[in-house]
């Protein structure tokens, strides 16, 4: 069962420090929307951002997004919660993940007659 609940100032720290991160790295900051949920799991903080901004949160080889969820989940640690953030893609976004360098493999295999 997921709830969206009512935040006290303590319980919201991890939520606006998010938004203070990614506002300060993106081109459309009043794009940037944070929704938080608390489950039995934990805390899932869910990051949806401007279509052109997704880029720049995911950084080269996915290092910007992982710098930021080991940030989150500090904050979570000091707060003793377990936090995990969901980067939403936006429709319309023009981030193309690479292809796995191991799919080009096994078809340079198939060519390969013993």
């Amino acid at each position: 069962m997921i709830k969206t609940t009512t935040m006290t100032n303590e319980e919201s720290s991890d939520k606006d420090f998010l938004e203070f991160i990614v506002k300060n790295l993106v081109d459309n900051p009043d794009a940037v929307e944070v929704e938080r949920k608390v489950d039995e799991m934990g805390v899932l903080l869910a990051l949806k951002v401007h279509p052109d901004d997704m880029g720049q949160i995911i950084g080269k080889e996915g290092s910007t997004a992982r710098a930021i969820r080991n940030l989150v989940r500090i904050i979570g640690l000091k707060r003793k919660a377990r936090v995990n953030l969901k980067i939403i893609e936006p429709s319309g976004s023009s981030y193309q993940p690479k292809n796995d360098s191991s799919d080009n493999r096994k078809e340079g295999l198939e060519d390969i007659k013993l």
